[in-house]
């Protein structure tokens, strides 16, 4: 019986010894996986503070630009203005000049302008001259220039009424 004592107190002390072993190992594992844990959850939130600090660069940057882009359409409309002023005054002295000029005089010139392929520029001028000197210069000019203009001037009208 003593026999059977010895090796209960054997085994006993052994399965003791064995789970004192297991909770330790359990134990420095939980340990190791809270390091674990500890070490992800610093890089997630230094990725997610790098993350942040970047995407505020990019939509500050994408704002720039668009501030940027604003400006140069500006600066777009406001040249365009500029031309146009330009252009209105060069053609508005264009006209005052075939306003004083003699009907045949500048019927002759428009022909020519025509014949080179500057129907929009003379069709321009007249759309600033008078009436009564565009109806003495169009007894002028050739039947080709003349129905060509008398077209232009009717789409012209047209649009103008419609809009």
């Amino acid at each position: 019986m003593l026999k059977i004592l010895f090796s209960i107190v054997v085994l006993s002390s052994t399965l003791l010894f064995s789970a004192e072993d297991s909770t330790s190992k359990f134990i420095k594992q939980r340990i190791e996986i809270r390091e674990l844990k500890k070490e992800l959850n610093e890089f997630y939130n230094t990725k997610e503070a790098e993350y942040k600090q970047r995407k505020k660069e990019l939509e500050d940057l994408l704002s720039k630009i668009e501030k940027e882009k604003d400006e140069i359409q500006k600066l777009r409309d406001q040249n365009l203005e500029i031309l146009q002023d330009i252009k209105g005054e060069v053609k508005t002295k264009t006209a005052k000049i075939y306003n004083n000029m003699k009907p045949k005089v500048s019927a002759e010139i428009f022909n020519k302008m025509i014949d080179n392929g500057n129907i929009n520029e003379v069709f321009d001028i007249i759309l600033k001259l008078k009436e009564k000197k565009v109806t003495l210069i169009m007894r002028y000019l050739s039947i080709k220039n003349a129905s060509q203009l008398t077209l232009m001037l009717k789409e012209f009208n047209d649009n103008k009424t419609k809009g």
